[in-house]
């Protein structure tokens, strides 16, 4: 197994070589083989995370990226008793390779996880990991810090911790105005840092995390996997742990309410005269499958395979080169420079959609970007096939989400609701099921830097599309030679 490492939202300036996406910066690391990857943290504090960035490899392969304050320098809040790390994720009871593979060659929806997990562990509301619970600790009167991140490969999660409540103050590695919540909703990709304080009887208190699917009628784990936050003493050990309520699966409303909640802790930077502003449909869909093709590879509805698009396109890897070696180089016939800044046709985004608008077209297109251009993008839902709602994550830079919405994007009454004081900075938003998210940025740092949906499903089915983002002027702003270990393809 070929193998490619990725530094979650590290904005990689200058360093896209170590970004690590297969044929967007870099060609796999062959078996046998290493690549150092080198790069710079700057401007960054909090919480990412690394994972493989390979087919469903990043199913086991993740870890968490803790970035403190300087020495010297302090949070932006009363220093915390502990700092502790919830890793989210999800497992099969098969190879996940061969599960996404199996997917691929029917062109099916991949079978659902079996288990969620916490730390690796599913926790005892599992007939198969009873004695295999993870203990968080915590003392009487404490202050805990806790950094939640969703590793999960497929599913959105609401997390929360019985009878205690949560103060956010941080996320995808930016300090928020701090707000108080029950419950914490996280697409894959994000993360969220919380404050709990010890302030219940001692005891032990379930720490819980489920689905949120938005999808209707699709396929989802159902399942709850567990931790126990447990107070220090003879009554917290043994103590039955404390069950907490969960929101149900399809609690759009929950869900809305606290990804609509977050607020930059000062005051924000927000680019306000727009160089290029796009408009990029996100979409599930299925294609027809040739007259000849064999049943047992069309396994989709209808005899179809699932895809999915922005714009109307695919996005399909290259297979020779890396984007960023092709355009680095010089060398033709990689990729095309012309995906659209708008879809194709117009139509009810939300609304009933025809059934001709289902296939979207597959190719390797790039869109260009020059250096330091203040970039607006309207990220629209639809429902071609069935709607849902997408972490979608872009790759090098940190973006402010300055509003999202329900229904159609409508430029003339929705601009009203921009926040260009205080937007959050992250670099994955939650495209709300049937809806619309606006997020702003400047083009400030040269690569090849994939947008994606952080389903990892539906960036198989081709749910990406890719910003080439030029050189500047001087060293400064022009990106780095590449790597003498740079792997070859």
């Amino acid at each position: 197994m070929s193998y490619k490492i990725r530094r979650h939202g590290v904005r990689q300036v200058r360093t896209a070589w170590a970004d690590g996406p297969e044929f967007i910066t870099q060609c796999p690391i062959r078996p046998g083989g290493s690549y150092t990857y080198r790069f710079t943290i700057s401007g960054q504090e909090g919480t990412l995370w690394w994972h493989a960035h390979s087919s469903w490899v990043r199913a086991t392969v993740y870890g968490a990226i803790i970035i403190r304050p300087r020495k010297g320098e302090s949070f932006p809040f009363a220093k915390p008793n502990r700092d502790s790390v919830i890793l989210l994720g999800e497992w099969w009871d098969a190879n996940p390779i061969d599960v996404i593979r199996e997917a691929t060659r029917t062109g099916a929806a991949p079978n659902v996880s079996d288990a969620y997990t916490i730390n690796g562990q599913p926790g005892d509301l599992y007939n198969c990991s009873k004695k295999d619970t993870v203990i968080v600790p915590v003392s009487s009167g404490e202050t805990n810090l806790i950094r939640v991140i969703n590793a999960a490969m497929n599913q959105q999660l609401f997390f929360t911790i019985a009878n205690h409540k949560f103060t956010v103050v941080g996320a995808d590695a930016s300090y928020v105005k701090p707000f108080s919540t029950d419950v914490l909703m996280l697409g894959p990709g994000q993360t969220t840092d919380v404050l709990i304080k010890g302030d219940q009887p001692p005891g032990r208190y379930y720490i819980a995390a489920s689905a949120y699917a938005s999808a209707q009628g699709a396929p989802f784990d159902n399942t709850t996997t567990t931790a126990i936050l447990q107070y220090n003493g003879k009554n917290g050990i043994a103590s039955k742990p404390i069950m907490p309520t969960l929101p149900a699966f399809n609690d759009t409303k929950t869900a809305t309410a606290f990804t609509t909640s977050f607020r930059s802790q000062n005051k924000a930077d927000v680019p306000t005269k727009i160089d290029e502003n796009l408009f990029i449909t996100a979409s599930l869909g299925v294609n027809q499958c040739p007259p000849k093709a064999k049943p047992s590879n069309c396994q989709a509805p209808n005899g179809t395979r699932f895809t999915a698009s922005m714009n109307n396109i695919s996005f399909v890897l290259p297979t020779n080169f890396s984007l960023l070696q092709a355009h680095h180089q010089g060398i033709p016939g990689v990729f095309t420079a012309d995906f659209p800044a708008k879809p194709p046709v117009t139509f009810d985004y939300t609304g009933n959609i025809s059934t001709s608008l289902w296939q979207p077209i597959s190719r390797t297109t790039v869109y260009k970007l020059k250096y330091g251009a203040n970039v607006q993008i309207v990220l629209q839902g639809t429902g071609i096939f069935t709607a849902e709602n997408h972490p979608i994550h872009l790759h090098g830079y940190d973006f402010y989400v300055i509003a999202e919405g329900f229904g159609n994007f409508n430029p003339k009454t929705d601009t009203a609701k921009f926040n260009l004081v205080d937007p959050a900075q992250r670099n994955t938003v939650s495209l709300p099921v049937n809806g619309w998210a606006v997020i702003r940025f400047v083009a400030n740092n040269p690569g090849t830097w994939i947008m994606h949906c952080h389903l990892d499903i539906h960036i198989g089915w081709g749910l990406a599309m890719v910003f080439l983002v030029e050189n500047g002027v001087g060293d400064l702003e022009t990106l780095e030679q590449p790597p003498e270990d740079l792997p070859a393809c």
